[in-house]
């Protein structure tokens, strides 16, 4: 069966002209709103600015998200986590960033989170040995605490094929994987036929599109290649989620609805 859900956000208006933030105004709204549309599953998002004030990283505003979960019949099995981009731990030493990074992974075990998302992208991205190698090392120090909590990290890259299958072959596949990103691939017009080399490593899909100008558009206006990545995905019996991650418009929900069904003919 197909687990297809949405990014936190995108049911309700976008805040700080953010395409994409944590929805501080209706993030327990959009809970409702998702019911009501027959959304099950969500993926969290949580930025740098108010980091220790989002729910999920205290004790009373993850008793509040188990209750809105339930209360909802809501599946919370990821967490995009938008800070690192913001304060990479490889750049001026952000060591705070790595120390959210263990609490998040602590609180996960709590709510059921199978999969951290770190964003290798834009700010975030590696770009050279000396960082590749910080990192390695650092997020190698996670693994005992991962498997503990019973979460695994995977990362977005906008690597190309090769070089993102030589980085994610330093990890273990124990506690490590990778988020495939269809709009990044599209943008940076990496074509589908290379990227298999890597997709035994893929434990998350995040869904979006882009034009040839790497600029996000609804699904199937761009270049994605959806009827390649999902039959694909069937071919070697994907079982991750599926992430609607979407181009928006002043109609949030429509918008969503509007890409459910342009993805119906691959489901």
């Amino acid at each position: 069966m197909i687990k297809l859900g949405f990014m936190q956000g995108r049911l309700v208006p976008k805040e700080k002209k953010k395409i994409q933030s944590f929805p501080w105004k209706n993030w327990q709204k959009e809970f409702r709103i998702a019911n009501n549309n027959k959304l099950n599953l969500m993926e969290w998002t949580i930025d740098k600015e108010n980091f220790y004030k989002n729910p999920i990283s205290n004790k009373k505003g993850i008793q509040k998200i188990k209750y809105l979960k339930k209360k909802f019949n809501i599946k919370i099995e990821g967490i995009t986590c938008d800070f690192f981009m913001e304060a990479p731990f490889f750049l001026k030493k952000n060591f705070q960033t790595l120390d959210q990074l263990y609490l998040l992974i602590e609180n996960s075990r709590e709510l059921k989170i199978k999969y951290i998302v770190l964003p290798l992208v834009d700010n975030g991205r590696i770009k050279n040995k000396t960082h590749e190698k910080i990192f390695l090392k650092q997020v190698l120090k996670l693994s005992k605490i991962l498997e503990k909590n019973k979460v695994k990290l995977i990362f977005e890259s906008d690597f190309e094929p090769q070089k993102l299958l030589k980085f994610i072959n330093k990890l273990p596949k124990k506690n490590f994987g990778i988020n495939y990103d269809s709009g990044n691939s599209a943008g940076f017009n990496y074509k589908f036929e290379d990227e298999k080399i890597y997709f035994h490593r893929v434990l998350n899909i995040h869904l979006k599109d882009k034009n040839k100008k790497n600029i996000s558009v609804d699904l199937g206006k761009g270049v994605a290649n959806f009827k390649d990545l999902f039959e694909y995905c069937k071919k070697i019996n994907y079982k991750g989620n599926y992430i609607l991650q979407t181009a928006r418009n002043k109609n949030d929900v429509g918008i969503m609805k509007k890409n459910i069904n342009f993805l119906r003919k691959f489901l």
